[in-house]
């Protein structure tokens, strides 16, 4: 049986739901509380569209982190295919530097969103935190890592990439923050 393609409805739909988060992304990155209507206008939809797609600020907010956290954790594999494993899983960090840094209104967003009593839950990281399971389990592999590392343990170690502002000069700070990192995830590997 042939598979059917896309109505031209649902290939418009679609596209308009792209089109919402990628504006949005752009516009709440930028300003927390930037306005939906404002969103909806830069995006080329009426209101009954956006609102379809996205009943409220919060729906549109948590589904913007959860296909952010999905492109950092899809990189890791990339990486992993294309670069050493100790490689990967440095610029992987560096990925994630960027992502913190550059999405802080996008943060701020999540965290109105997330922050109210009865309001919805902010997603676990889950795709990030397997992602790095990906990238420390092949470096362990490898020797270039000491044993034992989890995701959880890792993203703990990186945390502090959260407290960096933005605004100032973030990447000189950050690389040397990662390094350290990865100087002691390296402490006690098996090729050392």
């Amino acid at each position: 049986m042939p598979q059917q393609q896309d109505s031209p409805r649902r290939s418009d739909a679609q596209r308009n739901r792209e089109r919402i988060l990628e504006v949005a992304l752009a516009e709440l990155s930028r300003c927390a509380n930037a306005p939906l209507s404002v969103i909806a206008r830069k995006a080329g939809v009426g209101q009954g569209t956006f609102y379809r797609n996205f009943p409220n600020r919060e729906s549109l907010v948590l589904e913007i982190y959860r296909h952010e956290m999905r492109q950092v954790a899809d990189s890791a594999t990339h990486l992993i295919e294309t670069r050493a494993p100790d490689e990967a899983l440095r610029a992987w960090m560096d990925r994630l530097a960027e992502f913190a840094m550059t999405k802080a209104g996008l943060a701020d967003a999540i965290r109105q969103a997330t922050g109210t009593p009865g309001g919805p839950a902010k997603p676990s990281p889950t795709p990030v935190t397997a992602a790095a399971e990906l990238l420390l389990r092949a470096n362990e592999e490898a020797g270039t890592i000491r044993p034992g590392i989890t995701g959880d343990d890792f993203l703990l170690a990186i945390a502090g990439l959260w407290q960096l502002e933005p605004g100032q000069d973030w990447r000189p700070r950050a690389a040397r923050l990662l390094d350290l990192v990865m100087d002691g995830l390296r402490a006690g590997a098996a090729r050392g």
